[in-house]
């Protein structure tokens, strides 16, 4: 039986006056009212900047998530750090996901507070107030499936000191992170990690290994360097595991290998394919692509298609942009610039500037239309600067959407985001808590 969140917490959660992107002129309102309002974006109702998911496109990029999970035999605990939206966790809850993946002790608050039953913490836990929480829920909810990552011995003995002085009457479960030089956390090479897999047996029973995880994302140059980087990295993964295989040094049950964000999965998938049995199961942890985007991850995709190295990526309709953020035009002061009411306080511009979608003018138009001209010039806090055509028919007050690049980083703009089908009728409020 699929797991049922607590949505109606945020259901219920009032609808400020100071909300961004929503009215409230009725004091009363709930966000659970949203959808009775007959709310369209294109009816001048609500205020701008707004940002917006497409219902039709979440959909589509669920089904191609889930298609590829099922052809490849991994499972999914997508990122939710992407969101932090209870309501599209579970939609990749209902999808089939095997459980959510943290980056902080916050976040497990967070999904916790929820009901999110199974989180895999894709870091190291260390802070005395997050290990005293994990402890607590842990022993609180004999439900509750919880994994953190360690790389070190003086990490692991810190958890176990924990959990032997709460009176724990479970292990702490854990996998060993394996890292790159200049890379991030993680242990370097194999060697270490199987020292480090040898100690954490004397530890029993407070802690339990459980698995190997590593993040193939961490490399930076040109795109055409990562693959090779990215194939020792796993291979240092898949030689740690094959060697606590053979010393016994996993905890009884299923051996996790976890690994695969959201633009190298394929050759995660491809490179661990020959481990993924009955006794190991691979856990990708891909979490962009419910919303997909317009920039980084949409080249990212067209790699993965262009390596083909899964038939599941390149037969199914590819994802689709759902993120978008629409706004007015303020102002064309000169020809050929168009100054437009978002800025860095409303969208990412961590890896590229957004892109100019769609434009729509009421009585002009009769749905929104898409623009093949326009280039984000540089972002203010809340204006953008637009290079378009000297003869473009924009007039102020007309409306544009972008799309972006890094859903992660434009998330975390919107205490409330709006979804819409494909008419512009609002559907929902979907909620973050970042």
């Amino acid at each position: 039986m699929t797991t049922r969140l607590r949505l109606e917490l945020i259901e219920q959660l009032p609808l400020a006056a100071w909300t961004k992107g929503f009215s409230a002129d009725d004091q009363e309102l709930k966000l659970g009212d949203i959808a009775s309002r007959g709310w369209n974006l294109l009816d001048g109702q609500l205020p701008l900047p707004l940002a917006t998911l497409r219902e039709s496109a979440l959909r589509r990029n669920s089904a191609w998530m889930r298609a590829y999970v099922a052809a490849t035999g991994a499972r999914l605990c997508p990122h939710g750090k992407t969101t932090m939206a209870p309501q599209l966790f579970q939609r990749q809850l209902d999808d089939g996901a095997w459980g959510l993946t943290a980056a902080t002790a916050g976040h497990v608050r967070t999904y916790r507070h929820f009901g999110v039953p199974r989180i895999l913490l894709a870091n190291q836990l260390v802070e005395p107030a997050g290990i005293a929480y994990v402890l607590a829920e842990l022993a609180r909810d004999p439900d509750f499936d919880f994994y953190c990552l360690v790389d070190s011995e003086v990490g692991a003995q810190r958890l176990a000191a924990a959990v032997r002085a709460s009176g724990l009457a479970r292990p702490l479960q854990v996998l060993i992170e394996v890292g790159a030089p200049q890379g991030r956390a993680g242990v370097r090479g194999v060697e270490q990690g199987l020292a480090l897999a040898r100690r954490l047996q004397a530890l029993a029973p407070a802690l339990a290994l459980r698995g190997i995880e590593c993040y193939e994302g961490i490399f930076g140059g040109p795109p055409e360097q990562q693959p090779p980087r990215i194939a020792e990295l796993l291979s240092d993964s898949r030689a740690l595991l094959q060697a606590c295989g053979a010393e016994q040094l996993f905890a009884p049950g299923t051996v996790l290998l976890s690994a695969g964000g959201s633009a190298y999965f394929d050759l995660v998938a491809r490179d661990y394919a020959g481990l993924i049995d009955p006794a190991v199961q691979l856990i990708l942890r891909s979490g962009c692509y419910l919303s997909h985007d317009s920039g980084f991850y949409a080249r990212a995709l067209q790699d993965i298609r262009g390596r083909g190295l899964q038939p599941a990526l390149t037969e199914l309709p590819a994802p689709v942009p759902a993120l978008q953020v629409w706004a007015a035009v303020q102002s064309l002061p000169e020809p050929g610039l168009m100054v437009a009411g978002f800025g860095k306080r409303d969208v990412s511009h961590d890896l590229d500037l957004p892109v100019l979608e769609a434009w729509y003018r009421p009585g002009l138009h009769a749905r929104p239309v898409p623009v093949a001209s326009g280039r984000l010039l540089r972002l203010y806090d809340q204006h953008a600067c637009i290079a378009v055509p000297e003869d473009a028919a924009y007039e102020v007050g007309d409306l544009i959407a972008v799309g972006v690049s890094h859903p992660c980083t434009t998330f975390d703009k919107w205490p409330l985001l709006a979804l819409i089908d494909d008419d512009y009728r609002v559907l929902e409020g979907i909620r973050t808590f970042f």
